[in-house]
């Protein structure tokens, strides 16, 4: 008798009726990813990546980790080693990386993509490396091929608002039929403690804009200006990712002082900066509900705690982590302000702090109110939460202080065209947590009844609440 694979046809599905749901209800759905941060200029090109370091180890800063925490020198991981050989000290990992949802992720790519069922390790490295390369240099593993595999109906990529999106204008133009659209990404506005850094974005504002900023009002003029152009080419979705949420009083003529003083290169008072952070946030949030988009509020991180690799590598490789900001009153205040002016659009609020998940939660269902189904989401278990339990946890969360079955669903928040398996790693866990609870007298056994929520958690309730304009798919 052949062994069963690891990854096997009922893998986290450990029921009958778990098997059922997710094979009859969820694995057929399309993915609708709606926030990640994948390359829209691979997407346009189509790249075809030369090996499976480039496409599964650059740049993914989980990994990364992993391989510190495993005594990996740094030149394996961000430095000048070869492909073959960062992909070997990942390999030699990968063992170690039992109950770490990488070894999951790991095993469920190598499957799902390229039909490898071995468990990798540093003997079989060079082997799967050689497999996985020459396949991804084939027309069929080209990026936009990669999508089409994966049933892929929507990419929401993540762009700053200076951006040109000329990458996006080329997918449009070329008539791809996987609708790709940027989220705008307003953070470098809304930092202004960044001096010099928040000074050169102006700069680059200023060029994208065509005119002089030369106070907050013109500035404000700029990111409308962007704002306006990026709705024009579909997008219909905001994101803001922050340390915590902002609710300082604030005075138009206080935040015009504040930019003024920030323009001149001098020092701020923390309460200055909260409130301009307060203000800016506010205003944007405006924008957004001006123009009936989605706005998403990924709040509780702390970022480049290692001042030395900070130093030597740059933000965003590795070292963040999870914050612990006391929310609860400032979010309360940043959400009322909004409501009370008749501004709130629609809004999907991620938490990173799993201490804070039952606040999140209930929070956000103050400000639900019809005629919108599940306005004020609380979004899936994002970064460190997003591994099994952080799913169930979510799922768990929600259920209890608000409506499961309005849920948004699953994104990867992903840099990598490898990541989409993840949709199918939350499917299962959904599938395997309702089928447990049918079998357990929990929930009731109608198959109709629990199978129209899972399609719905898996596609329908975003595709209807995103409001996007889809390529040959009626909204």
């Amino acid at each position: 008798m052949s062994k069963k694979p690891f990854i096997s046809d009922d893998f986290l599905l450990n029921s009958p009726t778990a098997i059922a749901l997710y094979n009859e209800y969820a694995k057929k759905q399309p993915i609708l990813d709606f926030h990640n941060h994948l390359s829209p200029k691979d997407i346009a090109e189509d790249r075809q990546f030369e090996n499976i370091t480039q496409i599964w180890i650059e740049g993914d800063h989980y990994k990364w980790r992993a391989m510190r925490a495993n005594g990996i020198d740094e030149k394996y991981i961000t430095g000048d080693a070869t492909d073959l050989e960062k992909f070997k000290k990942w390999a030699e990992t990968v063992p170690y990386t039992l109950r770490n949802p990488l070894y999951h992720w790991t095993h469920m790519e190598l499957k799902i993509y390229f039909g490898i069922e071995e468990l990798l390790n540093a003997e079989n490295a060079e082997t799967i490396f050689n497999t996985c390369s020459a396949l991804l240099q084939t027309p069929d593993f080209s990026v936009k091929n990669l999508l089409r595999k994966m049933n892929v109906l929507v990419v929401g990529t993540t762009d700053d608002p200076t951006d040109d999106l000329r990458y996006h204008k080329k997918i449009q133009d070329d008539k791809f039929e996987i609708t790709v659209v940027p989220t705008f990404r307003p953070d470098k506005a809304v930092n202004i403690e960044n001096g010099t850094e928040f000074l050169k974005w102006i700069d680059k504002l200023e060029k994208s804009v065509g005119h002089v900023i030369n106070n907050f009002e013109s500035f404000l003029n700029a990111i409308q200006l962007r704002h306006d152009f990026f709705h024009e080419m579909g997008g219909r979705i905001s994101d803001h990712g922050h340390g915590t949420y902002y609710a300082e009083d604030f005075t138009a003529d206080e935040v015009a002082a504040i930019f003024d003083k920030a323009r001149e290169s001098k020092k701020l008072s923390d309460l200055e900066i909260d409130k301009y952070k307060s203000a800016m946030l506010i205003k944007l949030a405006l924008m957004n509900n001006e123009k009936s988009w989605t706005q998403q509020f990924h709040v509780g991180a702390i970022r480049n705690n290692n001042t030395r690799m900070n130093q030597k590598l740059g933000p965003d490789n590795g070292f963040d982590s999870v914050g612990s900001p006391n929310t609860a009153e400032k979010m309360a205040r940043f959400f009322d302000r909004l409501n009370l002016a008749n501004g709130l659009t629609k809004t999907i609020v991620y938490n990173l702090n799993s201490s804070e998940s039952e606040m999140v939660a209930a929070m956000v269902a103050n400000f639900n109110e019809g005629p919108i189904p599940g306005k004020m989401q609380y979004g899936a278990a994002w970064w460190f939460l997003d591994q099994k339990q952080g799913m169930e946890n979510q799922l768990n969360v929600l259920s209890n202080f608000g409506l499961l079955s309005r849920f948004v669903g699953m994104v990867t928040d992903s840099r990598s065209f490898m990541s989409f398996s993840r949709h199918d790693y939350f499917r299962r866990i959904l599938c395997n947590k309702l089928g447990h609870e049918i079998e357990n007298g929990e929930l009731p056994d109608d198959s109709a009844l629990i199978g129209n929520i899972i399609e719905n958690i898996c596609y329908n309730n975003a595709f209807k609440y995103l409001n996007l304009i889809l390529n040959g798919h009626k909204n």
